[in-house]
């Protein structure tokens, strides 16, 4: 058993400065109905098969889903995600088209709670040139 006790104390002093959550940095966090995206970008990858996004919102203090939506200049749905309870409010992902080479593109971002307020979708457009 002593073996057991010397294991468990170095375990329980293995996360005493670690800090799962959000840090204490003085921002000023908005409630559920002042939650908003504040920005959206998207930026094709030179292979015309991917696009990066780049998705900020306000601060918050209850996490938000958040429902995001690519669809082609026929107004059909090339790619869509859905994030859920993000930990942070600055998002980095990617969209692959699935094949679709016609554009204009348009990004359409949602951000709402299951039992609360839903904001203003925000919606960003762009175009793919392909690499030759």
């Amino acid at each position: 058993m002593p073996g057991f006790h010397r294991s468990r104390a170095f375990w329980r002093g293995y996360n005493v400065c670690m800090d799962f959550f959000f840090a204490e940095d003085g921002l000023q966090r908005a409630t559920p109905a002042e939650t908003r995206i504040t920005s959206l970008h998207a930026e094709p990858y030179p292979d015309a098969e991917r696009v990066r996004v780049d998705l900020e919102m306000t601060p918050f203090q209850v996490r938000p889903q958040i429902e995001v939506t690519l669809t082609d200049a026929a107004g059909e749905e090339v790619a869509t995600a859905s994030i859920v309870e993000p930990m942070g409010w600055k998002l980095e992902f990617t969209l692959h088209l699935r094949g679709a080479q016609n554009g204009p593109f348009r990004l359409e971002a949602l951000l709402h709670y299951p039992e609360g307020p839903q904001a203003e979708p925000v919606t960003a457009a762009f175009d793919i040139v392909p690499s030759k």
